[in-house]
């Protein structure tokens, strides 16, 4: 089933989507990071180590900004770049460290999630946690597509 688009639905939706991520743009600005810098350390924080290729595509940068997105990183001592365990020619970035004030500057916003997600029933929250599992999967691959 889908929402039309103009319905009610789809207005709460596009707030929540839009919230998340004005949400995610002002944490990264308090920490001294843009957006797609934090957006890249959650990547491989949930991902692991990835070359910087794979780490482009994920964040849907092209070689050049994707090389300075991870300069960037690796002067700020987030990320490091080190060799590909499998292939020695290759180079894999890992994550080494995080913002210090970046869990500081997110707990209100995810005590605040909390609070509503446990006035759900556990039966409730197991749906909510699958469609939120699906719902990414869903993004990532019409991302996929789009680019």
């Amino acid at each position: 089933m889908s929402t039309p688009e103009g319905s009610k639905e789809s207005a709460i939706f596009r707030r929540y989507l839009s919230a998340v991520v004005l949400h995610a743009q002002a944490g990264a600005k308090a920490v001294g990071l843009g957006a797609t810098d934090l957006y890249a350390l959650n990547i491989l924080e949930l991902s692991g180590p990835m070359t910087p290729g794979e780490l482009g595509t994920r964040t849907g940068l092209t070689t050049g900004p994707t090389t300075r997105l991870i300069d960037r990183l690796e002067a700020a001592g987030y990320v490091r770049r080190a060799a590909d365990p499998g292939d020695r020619r290759k180079v894999i970035v890992e994550p080494v460290g995080r913002p210090a004030d970046l869990d500081k500057v997110l707990a209100p916003a995810r005590r605040a999630i909390g609070e509503i997600l446990s006035e759900y029933p556990a039966d409730q929250r197991a749906v909510l946690f699958e469609y939120f599992e699906r719902a990414a999967a869903a993004y990532q691959r019409a991302a996929e597509e789009i680019a």
